[in-house]
């Protein structure tokens, strides 16, 4: 063995052995070594002592022990995705609708650097992640290897960082992050486990749990303030991290008591549908959005901050409230918006009972597919029980329309709007509740920066309907520069179009292994959906829009 380096550096002829620093010559290894409990061993099994039960993995070979490791856990579910964006989305959508973080396994910096749009997307949701990025082995690292980059940079503005210095600490990191990622506020851990940490041996075990801390609560002042503020010129402005039914039947209960308006900015999980209250929510534009906060003498903020206009706009304020309309914010932005709402109910001696059913009745438009149609007649084809993810921000606008009339069903929309987080985020929660079907309703041109997720689908045979929006088009780009006066054409037309040529949404559909059609009217379009509901597996549904 030569040491002609840090920790020594292997000389040809001989091998590394599972175990650690162990070498043999010949193939001759102790069976000791080769039966030996490892850091990547007890990693996995904290995790699954935690009661994690799945990981979506793009590995490389830093993560060769840990690959081993999740091919003998026992209970342990190992998703592969094809890209790190997948990976990170589909973990997203599996914590959003299981409440529970999965593992997303990442090869190095520059591999978890491709999963950050999706990671930036968790954050906004508020969503428990515990990333896993396998690193250089510790003396590796000052050798700047090509791969080498600094992950504490990369990790800073998504989570909090967790490093594992040994085999023997790799438990507790894991602990440690699980316990960040779960307690309080939905949020991101990352533990990075250097090599030398998976391969070396350990006879560690995993700790015991620790206690969680109690869940944050307005303090009485606030509460006290928050219910007598609120009046027929005031507003409860809802969202983050999910709405059940119980805290819509609450808004809707203080709602009539106080004459308050109800006001919902995009969620990250809504329950939706003619089983539970439906509100008005806040607009996407900056103009309407304005317009519909005007007035307010006093906003109360609940699950989230206050809102701000998605871009900043000449001569348009960030913060559209009124200057003199009263902030109280009872549950900021990761909060469980319940308890808070509960509280807030107990204040005003409001009591909430269950919104009655009604009947399901959306009368979709027929005829060709436009931005206008599609999403009342996606809406009029959601079976009962659904999941959605909505990620067509100008073809969706019909469906959040009419979707509290449609069947009763659970809405995920993509809070952060980096692109490309729809179709993962359909893989994870197709893993996380596979008793429900879940369907996608996807913008064209977003859903190419993530398509690799349809061979994911695929492979795991997930019950998941996809429908394109197919316009042919970034349409929301040409949207925002027909608002400021630039209407793209000339040379920037070719800026906002998808169509030369036209992408072949089936054909790339086949390729991954999923089953699909292209419809271009309303009335095929909604037994399109049937099908694919009905079908095994995944299923594509190209809507070709005019």
């Amino acid at each position: 063995v030569s040491d002609n380096g840090p920790r020594g550096s292997l000389c040809r002829g001989q091998k590394q052995v599972r175990g650690g620093q162990k070498l043999a010559t010949g193939g001759e290894a102790s069976n000791n070594a080769l039966m030996s409990r490892n850091g990547a061993d007890l990693l996995i099994e904290t995790a699954e002592a935690l009661g994690i039960t799945t990981c979506f993995a793009n590995p490389g070979t830093t993560e060769l022990h840990l690959v081993d490791a999740l091919g003998r856990a026992s209970s342990m579910r190992t998703v592969l995705t094809l890209f790190e964006g997948v990976a990170s989305g589909a973990a997203d959508g599996f914590a959003r609708m299981s409440g529970t973080p999965a593992l997303g396994l990442f090869h190095l910096g520059p591999g978890y650097a491709n999963s950050l749009a999706n990671q930036h997307n968790a954050r906004r949701h508020a969503s428990p992640m515990i990333n896993l990025i396998g690193d250089h082995t510790t003396w590796h690292r000052a050798a700047d290897a090509p791969l080498h980059s600094q992950i504490e940079l990369l990790v800073a503005w998504t989570g909090e960082l967790f490093d594992t210095e040994s085999a023997d600490d790799a438990g507790t990191t894991m602990m440690q992050a699980f316990n960040h990622a779960t307690t309080g506020t939905g949020q991101t851990a990352t533990v990075v486990l250097p090599a030398d940490a998976a391969w070396s041996p350990t006879e560690a075990r995993p700790p015991e749990r620790l206690a969680s801390e109690d869940a944050s609560r307005p303090d009485q002042a606030t509460l006290g303030a928050a219910a007598s503020s609120l009046s027929d010129r005031s507003a409860i402005i809802a969202g983050g991290a999910r709405l059940t039914a119980r805290s819509l039947a609450l808004l809707a209960a203080i709602a009539d008591h106080t004459g308050c308006k109800v006001l919902l900015s995009r969620t990250a999980r809504l329950e939706i549908g003619t089983d539970v209250a439906g509100f008005d929510e806040l607009p996407y534009f900056p103009e309407p959005l304005t317009a519909a906060l005007s007035g307010l003498t006093a906003a109360v903020m609940v699950g989230r901050s206050e809102p701000v206009t998605f871009f900043g706009y000449p001569d348009t304020d960030s913060y559209p409230l009124p200057g003199d309309c009263v902030r109280h914010t009872i549950a900021g932005h990761g909060d469980d918006p319940e308890p808070a709402l509960e509280l807030l109910a107990d204040e005003l001696g409001v009591t909430a009972t269950p919104t009655a059913r009604r009947s399901a009745v959306i009368d979709p438009p027929s005829g060709a597919l436009t931005t206008a149609s599609i999403g009342p007649v996606f809406a009029s084809a959601i079976p009962e029980g659904a999941v959605v993810i909505g990620e067509a921000v100008t073809s969706g606008a019909g469906y959040r329309d009419v979707a509290p009339s449609a069947a009763p069903h659970t809405l995920l929309s993509i809070l952060g709007g980096a692109i490309g987080g729809g179709l993962p985020c359909a893989v994870g929660a197709a893993v996380a509740v596979p008793d429900r079907p879940v369907l996608s309703l996807q913008a064209d041109g977003s859903s190419l920066y993530t398509i690799q997720s349809l061979w994911t689908m695929a492979r795991e045979n997930l019950d998941v309907t996809v429908v394109i929006c197919a316009n042919r088009s970034y349409k929301i780009l040409a949207a925002e520069l027909e608002r400021a006066g630039m209407p793209p054409t000339g040379k920037a037309a070719p800026l906002v179009a998808l169509d030369n040529p036209a992408i072949d949404f089936c054909s790339l559909a086949t390729g991954f292994g999923v089953a699909s059609e292209s419809v271009a009217d309303a009335v095929s379009l909604v037994a399109a959906i049937a099908r694919g509901v009905a079908a095994e597996g995944p299923y594509l549904i190209e809507a070709l829009m005019t």
